[in-house]
């Protein structure tokens, strides 16, 4: 029995946005080096269920799509398939075009058929393809020409006849705080995908909220529908590590569990996704983590993340092409895409979407006690240490929404991106020190002072004491540290966020405008620049008093995306609108608070920087503690 690796599918909703995601019916043509669209025939009336897609008289339609090509290069690389077949199925009298791409993106012609126009009850062409020239990248597609009448692709598939390495099934993880109308929606999706339940064992939802899934209306109906294979857990807040470990551990007592597919709650999936990753996973040449990529849940033909790595001497995560993400595919479609043809291997995933298998969690643990943030990294990194790399497979995505829409570097957040970034670097960096971690973590806390950001500089400071305390704190913290962060808020009035129609909203000077540059370009100081810039700034606020009628009301306002580090220094208080548009902060300068942190930053760096080797030493050999099945287990019966 063939085994199917990947099956063409179509939206499952009528959105035109994302029609780019699954169908090229457009003409593109090159101008000064970048894609343009010609013609737009692609029409969501075409589309007429889940694998039926009409083709008018005389058109083409491209399936070299993110969701319908063929990712060869990773297919080659990560497992033993070396041929495939491909199957179309149509009515109507049409012409089937097979083509691949090399690393750049360059397209050729493998074959071609043409099932005849007598055929209009329905006929099937098929395609045996070897998958044996794609070492530096690459997709296989197919195009359809519809005849001079209509045409239906009734569906079509990517099979294999070899046997795969693991036909164990995936249990699912998904840990929920309060979005219940989420994993309900995300429950109903599974539901209705019977072909992605047959490789489920378990699906089990970790609800660490007040807001029960449970509750939620729609809940009974499906899970009546899942029946056994749904199971509710409840447990207190322990963030996504807390959740992710509670999933991992029931997974590992089901026997017929190979797999633990980790989900986040605030997301929209594309259940073939889930599939597709379970049989590359089953497929593997060797026990690997097959993570999913991102697009954007608010503009959601973007993606944002693809292959991501953590480098080296910072010690910090970024897009293997950052400077190409997000890519937009409704400006940009794959075949016009060549960076996306190009084999990109990851260091980690992030846990909105990651399959593990069980054998890994055996061999290097469970997450680490982190809450949230850096969680998903390190088990990334820890895994690859021990021989099992991460595979950021194309083709496999959902919809979560992205970075850019949230203020999560400072708001409580903060505390964890500090304190985990570091504690991860501990185990994990080889650089002498950490590199230039401390430099770049040290900078960080002066572009908030300078900004008037003082509530994260607060948070980045007692993370910065919790690991200087060492490796011991982080269990006694992980249900109390998210709490005590948000607490502190109260300290500081610039984490209100003003929503109505009072004065306070309304600045001295008025709203400033700059001029708009080209992408990934930027008007701040560079080199010698940045260096005169940053030192003056940071004398004249320790000498500067704030003007009075700056203090009572904000000088100047900045849209998101004008405050930034080199433009909010120059005032007493700004008024800057929340990163999703909900309202607006107001940032005072307290030159009492500026003096005092400006000096914490610079002698806790300094400690960090003296104490780095006996530190690195001390959590390297708490790790297996602070990872292990027994302790986690010991947690979550007890959580203190």
């Amino acid at each position: 029995m063939p085994s199917v690796l990947q099956n063409v599918i179509l939206p499952l909703d009528r959105d035109p946005d994302l029609l780019p995601l699954y169908i090229d019916a457009e003409t593109w043509s090159i101008i000064d080096e970048d894609p343009v669209r010609v013609s737009d025939r692609a029409h969501v009336g075409n589309v007429l269920d889940r694998t039926t897609l009409r083709i008018p008289g005389g058109e083409r339609v491209s399936f070299g799509t993110y969701f319908n090509a063929f990712p060869a290069s990773y297919w080659q690389h990560w497992t033993p398939v070396r041929r495939v077949r491909l199957t179309v199925r149509l009515s109507g009298g049409a012409t089937v075009l097979v083509y691949r791409s090399n690393g750049g993106g360059t397209p050729q012609r493998m074959e071609s058929a043409h099932l005849p126009g007598e055929a209009d009850e329905g006929g099937e062409l098929s395609f045996d393809l070897e998958v044996t020239r794609f070492s530096d990248g690459g997709w296989m597609w197919f195009d359809v020409v519809a005849d001079g009448d209509d045409v239906e692709v009734r569906g079509a598939e990517w099979t294999t006849d070899q046997e795969p390495r693991e036909r164990g099934l995936a249990s699912i993880g998904m840990t929920t705080y309060n979005k219940p109308d989420y994993c309900v929606q995300t429950l109903r999706s599974l539901a209705d995908a019977p072909d992605v339940l047959e490789l489920i064992d378990r699906v089990f939802v970790v609800d660490q909220g007040d807001q029960l899934v449970s509750d939620e209306p729609g809940y009974g109906e499906v899970a009546e529908r899942l029946g056994d294979t749904l199971a509710i857990l409840r447990q207190a807040n322990l963030g996504g590590s807390g959740g992710f470990s509670r999933a991992m551990s029931e997974s590992l007592e089901r026997p017929d569990t190979a797999f633990v597919q980790l989900l986040d709650d605030d997301v929209i999936i594309e259940p073939e996704s889930l599939r597709r990753s379970i049989m590359f996973g089953r497929f593997a040449s060797r026990p690997l983590l097959v993570g999913g990529h991102m697009f954007d849940l608010l503009d959601r033909p973007k993606l944002h993340a693809w292959a991501e790595v953590v480098d080296e001497r910072p010690f910090m995560w970024r897009n293997l092409f950052q400077e190409r993400m997000p890519h937009h595919f409704g400006e940009a479609n794959l075949r016009q895409s060549p960076m996306l043809h190009m084999r990109m291997d990851a260091d980690y995933n992030g846990w909105w979407m990651c399959l593990i298998p069980t054998e890994v969690i055996r061999r290097v643990g469970l997450a680490m006690p982190a809450f949230i943030k850096w969680d998903d990294a390190e088990f990334c990194l820890r895994a690859r240490e021990a021989g099992f790399p991460t595979v950021s497979l194309p083709g496999a995505a959902l919809w979560h929404v992205s970075w850019l829409g949230k203020d999560d570097a400072i708001d409580w957040q903060a505390y964890f991106h500090a304190r985990n970034r570091l504690v991860a670097a501990l185990l994990h960096s080889n650089a002498p020190r950490g590199g230039t971690l401390l430099r770049h973590s040290r900078r960080i806390d002066l572009k908030h002072l300078m900004m008037m950001q003082y509530y994260p500089v607060a948070l980045r400071m007692r993370a910065l004491r919790d690991v200087l305390s060492g490796p011991q704190h982080m269990w006694p913290t992980l249900a109390t540290a998210m709490p005590a962060a948000r607490a502190l808020a109260a300290d500081f009035p610039e984490t209100r966020i003003h929503k109505g129609t009072d004065s306070i909203l309304q600045a001295r000077h008025g709203r400033q405008v700059f001029r708009r540059l080209r992408r990934n370009t930027f008007d701040s100081p560079t080199g010698l620049r940045l260096r005169w810039f940053t030192l003056g700034t940071l004398i004249k606020h320790w000498f500067h008093v704030p003007r009075p009628e700056n203090l009572e009301t904000p000088e100047v306002e900045f849209g998101k995306g004008d405050a930034n580090w080199w433009r909010l220094p120059r005032y007493d208080s700004a008024l800057v609108s929340s990163a999703d548009g909900s309202g607006k902060n107001v940032y005072v300068r307290d030159r009492a608070a500026y003096r005092r942190m400006l000096m914490d930053t610079l002698v806790l760096h300094w400690q960090l920087k003296r104490q780095w080797r006996r530190l690195a030493s001390e959590y390297r050999r708490a790790l297996p503690d602070l990872v292990s099945l027994e302790s986690w287990r010991s947690y979550l019966q007890d959580p203190r």
